[in-house]
């Protein structure tokens, strides 16, 4: 089978990673965390001969969802959102669009659990539950290619922050310890900002992951 390969689009006013992932050779695409600029995702994949099969959220805030009913609605692609995530996806205030004077809610089309398996177009992660920059966060592990897509839990060489609401600094320092930190040194890291980095390098270089 083919290696899975991916690529990233960085849009929005904070920098937010849009993550597409695929098979090489293939036009079948998870797009992740689409960011607020639907559309434009949809078009720019569409430009590379790809088409969206699933689109998957890590966490429920504004910078990283805004785009996403927008993008289910030009592809027909379901949303697949962490269980723990569904207050948080659905209320304004607490996904923090509210206060910044375009609120914005959504139901997803799939609620997932912790350690259920996801398989898209012959694509599989296991969806990690990591509350703590948000009680649902959550980060999407493909384990055959190493490959973690960590959302705001995990940055290079920090976290996410944790004093928004339905964040706990405690609950990040359990689900680094006991979801994070024990995977396999060499898994590549790609974060919901900033460039990508491995648990290795976490490991060593990370206070929080210490």
């Amino acid at each position: 089978m083919a290696e899975l390969k991916i690529g990233r689009m960085v849009i929005g006013s904070v920098q937010t990673n849009c993550y597409f992932i695929y098979r090489e050779g293939t036009t079948d695409v998870i797009c992740i965390d689409p960011a607020d600029k639907g559309k434009m995702i949809k078009e720019k994949l569409q430009e590379k001969g790809f088409c969206v099969r699933a689109i998957f959220l890590t966490h429920g805030h504004f910078d990283h969802i805004w785009g996403t009913k927008e993008l289910r609605e030009c592809t027909g692609a379901k949303i697949y959102a962490y269980i723990g995530e569904k207050e948080v996806l659905e209320d304004s205030t607490l996904n923090v669009s509210a206060q910044t004077g375009r609120p914005y809610a959504l139901e997803a089309d799939v609620y997932v659990s912790d350690g259920e398996k996801i398989t898209i177009a012959d694509m599989t992660c296991t969806v990690l539950a990591t509350p703590g920059h948000t009680q649902g966060s959550c980060c999407f592990y493909f384990e055959e290619d190493k490959m973690l897509i960590s959302g705001d839990t995990l940055f290079e060489e920090s976290v996410g922050r944790t004093d928004l609401p339905t964040g706990s600094g405690s609950a990040l320092h359990r689900s680094l310890q006991e979801k994070i930190a024990v995977l396999p040194e060499d898994v590549k890291v790609y974060p919901g900002h900033g460039e990508s980095t491995t648990i290795g390098h976490e490991l060593q270089y990370n206070p929080y992951c210490q």
